[in-house]
């Protein structure tokens, strides 16, 4: 037991807090901490509530489809938006769910309503550990602009409808059913172990979350390979289906651009000498182009998997853009360092010709890359600072990025997973532009491998992306079985 853990043996499910189909409490609101207002009150997952309704979902495991989709479902319903989170009545559920099965589950956290869960099933012999990692906080969710209540887990045309149903509770809940079902069935490692953790703040940054728990309880969370969020939405190019493996994730190098001037009375504009004027042709550049491309392994390595020449970076873009100008957008921020304005403030009085403004850049770099690339960058797109307009640059934000190898067994395996289940498909490289909870994971344990994966084979990348955070935000039921189904066949082949 620490800060706000406690610890539970196999057996020990009362202690979760209620048992597994206790009816549920709808909040004034219409929306709880408990799954089940939607009418799903009573029922454990997979129960005869649930038979039938993954429908085209089945899959090869029409039972392990039902068990996920059941799942998903309750996850949804429990509102844990972040803030404030309130994630604890969604842990204890898995956590019941866990101990039932023959995991052995701890809850630790540094607030008592917002634990993380760590459940293992430990092998028989010495062997890796393979982490399963995801978070059930989400983002905010305005009802009125969705079709679908957020928090009804909706099973419609094909979809489970619901905040988090992509970032990211369908992860979690093919990770926990493929583990339920794989201990149910009397599977155990027969080397190694077989770890879930689910955290919780990963949407404002993991501060009560994995950063806390890499910190705080190392031994509890040491893995040798992990999978989490960040990849795996198949795309098409030049007729190949690709699914991207997160190997990295960009850094942030922030920046301020400042301008100066000479204060007046805002009546008379000649009077003083405009510092938010001179923004303008800033502003102008930063809007024509980006810094040079400067591919690292990961990007090099993305482009000769779909066929281009990592030597023609330019040429690469303009034939991506060509087929689809999607594929550019998505996969052109992993080439080189990449600058985004988003703030600006100058006078604090509108009546006040300013003699100061800033300029607020939000700048992504690739592992690999640091601060004397940034501001090469600068020089390129903004030009030298003391040229013309007079500009001064003040970073806010270095935190350089973070990356596993792309070359490992569990790559192996994941690509022969997708050959196997989508023949003719293949597995590429990618770099996320933001970041997730895996850095917490890699710098805590420098030797772990770690891989955003959820395997989507019928809902593409370019139309899960526009979902994430959106209204309407919703997976297909079969790419949540063909997800469960890989995460059971990874254990086994990981760890026999």
């Amino acid at each position: 037991m620490s800060e706000a853990g406690r610890s539970n043996e196999p057996g020990d499910a009362g202690e979760s807090g209620r048992s597994i189909g206790e009816p549920r409490h709808v909040g004034e609101a219409g929306r709880s901490n408990e799954p089940g207002d939607a009418g799903q009150a009573g029922r454990s997952i997979g129960g005869p509530g649930h038979v039938g309704e993954a429908g085209p979902g089945a899959g090869e495991d029409p039972a392990l489809a039902v068990e996920a989709q059941a799942l998903l479902r309750e996850l949804i319903a429990f509102d844990t938006v972040n803030p404030p989170g309130n994630e604890r009545a969604a842990q204890e559920h898995l956590q019941a769910l866990l101990i039932d099965v023959g995991f052995q589950c701890e809850l630790l956290g540094a607030e008592p309503g917002r634990p993380n869960l760590v459940a293992r099933l430990r092998g028989t012999s010495e062997g890796p550990t393979l982490c399963y990692l995801g978070h059930v906080d989400t983002v905010l969710a305005e009802p009125s602009e969705w079709s679908h209540d957020p928090w009804s887990g909706d099973v419609e045309d094909g979809y489970i409808w619901g905040r988090g149903a992509l970032d990211m509770k369908s992860q979690v809940a093919a990770e926990i059913a493929a583990a339920i079902s794989l201990a149910r069935s009397g599977w155990r490692p027969p080397c190694g172990e077989l770890l879930i953790v689910a955290v919780v703040d990963e949407e404002t940054g993991g501060e009560l979350g994995a950063e806390w728990i890499t910190r705080n309880h190392p031994e509890k969370v040491r893995c040798d390979l992990l999978v989490n969020e960040g990849g795996g939405a198949v795309f098409e190019y030049r007729g190949r289906r690709r699914y991207g493996v997160c190997c990295a994730e960009k850094g942030v190098f922030r920046f301020t651009v400042s301008t100066t001037g000479v204060a007046g009375h805002a009546s008379m504009p000649r009077i003083g000498e405009n510092a938010l004027l001179k923004m303008a042709p800033l502003l102008e550049r930063l809007g024509a182009r980006q810094p040079a491309y400067s591919l690292t392994a990961e990007p090099a390595a993305f482009l000769r998997g779909i066929g281009e020449d990592p030597e023609d970076p330019i040429g690469a873009v303009a034939n991506m853009s060509a087929a689809d100008l999607r594929l550019a957008t998505m996969f052109e921020p992993m080439l080189g360092v990449t600058f985004t304005p988003t703030r600006i403030r100058a006078s604090e009085k509108i009546n006040v010709i300013p003699s100061r403004a800033e300029l607020k850049v939000d700048c992504r770099v690739p592992p690999g890359l640091g601060e004397e690339d940034v501001r090469r960058g600068i020089t390129e797109v903004l030009g030298e600072p003391d040229g013309a307009p007079d500009f001064e640059i003040d970073f806010t934000e270095r935190v350089v990025g973070n990356r596993s190898p792309a070359d490992s067994t569990l790559m192996e395996n994941i690509s022969a997973w997708v050959a196997e289940h989508d023949p003719g498909a293949e597995v590429v490289p990618v770099i996320l532009p933001g970041f997730t909870d895996s850095r917490h994971f890699r710098a805590a344990f420098p030797e772990c491998v770690a891989y955003g994966f959820f395997p989507q084979r019928h809902q593409t990348l370019f139309e899960t992306s526009p979902l994430i955070h959106a209204p309407d935000e919703r997976i297909d039921v079969r790419d949540l079985a063909f997800a469960a189904e890989f995460f059971r066949d990874l254990a086994r082949s990981v760890l026999g």
